[in-house]
Order: structure tokens, then C-alpha cells, then sequence
């Protein structure tokens, strides 16, 4: 799964599943760009293991729902390195409360954390990724959007039309060379899921096959491989990693 000399962008990749996946991605040979919002010190940690280990990443503050904070992502790295390969939208948010309870304003801001930052992001990746006629693009779902999540109606609605979104962009750039994957972990040993009740906990375990929450790296190494050039004819999929909770 070399990806040699390949550039990476992770959002969100400071902490958890995104920290995972750059880190994982400068293990298989890309340059990354380690985009964060608000924790310099954990993206620039996350540069320092790259760099330790002989890759090469920069940190880069940006909101990804905001469209020249997102320009300037992209900006930096095609002034960095000159090309762009891989686009993981990572970065997200939710909040949780029962729809009777939850503010417009809370609606509208996990809609353009979770789904207009996507629309934001690919967009100012393609141009990159067509000029070369090459790209991956790995969007980060969960098992929310798929089979929703009691509390959680904004989130599931965001998740959910990342699937709609990522399919039919994936339909648009399949001729170019360019692929569009979304991965839907579902419960991940992360800060998250630290925080949920210890009665919730036992009930997810419970319904998960494997009896057990998935590791960051075990999402990791999935996109990776879904943004390596093995996956050259899987596009428009959606790749569960979820321990065997929720099965068709």
C-alpha cells in the first residue's frame, strides 16, 4: 500500500480517528498536512511523530466549514509540495440531544462542521486531483448515518448525506482517475466514547459481535488502504467498521 512521495490533506487530524489516519498515511510514505481548529500543541505533536520517523507533515489551522479557511488549507499545501493525492475529510462535531430540545443553531452548526465542510473541501481538491488525473477522496462517516442514533438527529442527518454526497461525486470524477469512498466506523475507543455512560457502554457492547469498541488504528488502516493505489477500483462505497453491529 506505498504511497511514496504521495500528499495527503487529513482535517480534523489532531486528535483520534484523524490523528490515527496521518499518522498512518506518513507510514506509508505521504507528506501530510495535519489540519486542526482549535489544539495547536496536540497538530504539532502529531508533526513531530512524522518527523521523528523520517516523513514530513506541517500543521495547519483552519475551520473547515468556512470557505477561505478552507482555500487556505489547499493553498498551503499545493505551495508546500506542488501536487495533492489524498483528501481525508475528517473533521467533525456533534451534538447530542433529543430533536425536541435541539436548537436551530446547534442543527446548523453540526450541518457545516460534518457535511458543508465536505462539499467545501472536495471542492477545492478536485482541481489538484483532475490536472494529474489521479486522487482519492476518503470522507469519514458513521454507523449514525446509516441506522441513526437515538439523540443524535443532526448528526445522523449530516452523516447520512455524506453518503449521498461522496456516491454521487463519486460518479462525477470516476473517469478522471479520482475515487470517492466514505468509511462509517461505528463505536471507536476515542475522547467520544470516554465520555458516554458506563450503561450505554454495556449496552453497545453487548450488540457489537466482536464484543468489543475498535481501535483508531483500525480505522486507519482502512483508509489508508481505500486512499492507496490497491483500491483503484472500489469507488462511491461505504466501508463499515463497526465490529458486526449493524449487518444488512
Amino acid at each position: 500500500m506505498s504511497l511514496q512521495d504521495q500528499v495527503a490533506i487529513v482535517t480534523g487530524a489532531s486528535r483520534g480517528i484523524g490523528r490515527a489516519v496521518a499518522l498512518d498515511l506518513a507510514r506509508q510514505g505521504a507528506s501530510v498536512l495535519i489540519n486542526y481548529q482549535r489544539n495547536a500543541a496536540a497538530a504539532e505533536e502529531v508533526v513531530a511523530h512524522i518527523r521523528e520517523a523520517g516523513g514530513d507533515a506541517v500543521a495547519h489551522c483552519a475551520d473547515v466549514s468556512d470557505e477561505a479557511a478552507v482555500a487556505s488549507i489547499f493553498e498551503t499545501t499545493l505551495s508546500r509540495w506542488g501536487r495533492l493525492d489524498i483528501l481525508v475529510s475528517n473533521a467533525g462535531a456533534t451534538v447530542d440531544a433529543p430533536l425536541m430540545r435541539l436548537k436551530p443553531e446547534q442543527w446548523h452548526h453540526v450541518i457545516e462542521t460534518d457535511l458543508t465542510s465536505v462539499f467545501l473541501c472536495c471542492r477545492a481538491a478536485l482541481p489538484a486531483m483532475r490536472s494529474r488525473k489521479y486522487g482519492r477522496i476518503i470522507t469519514m462517516g458513521s454507523l449514525a448515518g446509516l441506522a441513526g442514533n437515538v439523540g443524535q438527529t443532526s448528526y445522523a442527518a449530516a452523516k447520512a448525506g455524506l453518503v449521498g454526497f461522496t456516491r454521487a461525486l463519486a460518479r462525477e470524477v470516476a473517469a478522471e482517475g479520482i475515487t470517492a469512498n466514505v468509511v462509517a466506523p461505528g463505536y471507536i475507543d476515542t475522547d467520544f466514547v470516554d465520555n458516554i455512560s458506563p450503561a450505554i457502554r454495556e449496552w453497545a457492547i453487548n450488540i457489537i459481535a466482536m464484543r468489543r469498541f475498535g481501535t483508531t488504528d483500525e480505522v486507519a488502516a482502512a483508509v489508508s488502504f481505500l486512499a492507496s493505489p490497491r483500491a483503484s477500483y472500489i469507488t462511491g462505497h461505504v466501508l463499515t467498521l463497526d465490529g458486526g453491529w449493524v449487518m444488512p
